[in-house]
């Protein structure tokens, strides 16, 4: 589809055009949802993971799927990642913030 018009209610005035689209208004109402947390939270995941409750190997897939949706390449995660998210998801269930079957599952993702 493609913007032909753009309307103001307020002084009703109308222009008529072609317009691109928004490369966000595509997206799925989760996907804005999780995009605009993200950036309200200033794309601080740890900040987004206790806001949703989930672990934070579910909040990066959820940014990776995000990404792919808008047409972005999402690069495999390095090594030095894996040794962060391995030591974040260990400290979680050291302070008990995560069960012992939250943080196997994390670790296989």
């Amino acid at each position: 589809m493609e913007v032909r018009e753009l309307w103001c209610p307020e002084c009703e005035v109308s222009v008529r055009g072609s317009f691109p689209r928004c490369e966000f208004c595509g997206l799925p109402p989760e996907q804005v949802g999780f995009l605009r947390l993200f950036v309200s939270r200033r794309g601080n995941l740890r900040e987004v993971e206790r806001e949703l409750g989930v672990s934070y190997p579910t909040v990066r897939a959820r940014l990776d799927d995000l990404l792919r949706a808008l047409g972005y390449s999402v690069s495999p995660v390095s090594a030095a990642e894996r040794e962060e998210k391995k030591r974040r998801v260990l400290d979680e269930l050291k302070a008990g913030s995560i069960s012992a079957e939250e943080a196997a599952r994390a670790l296989r993702e």
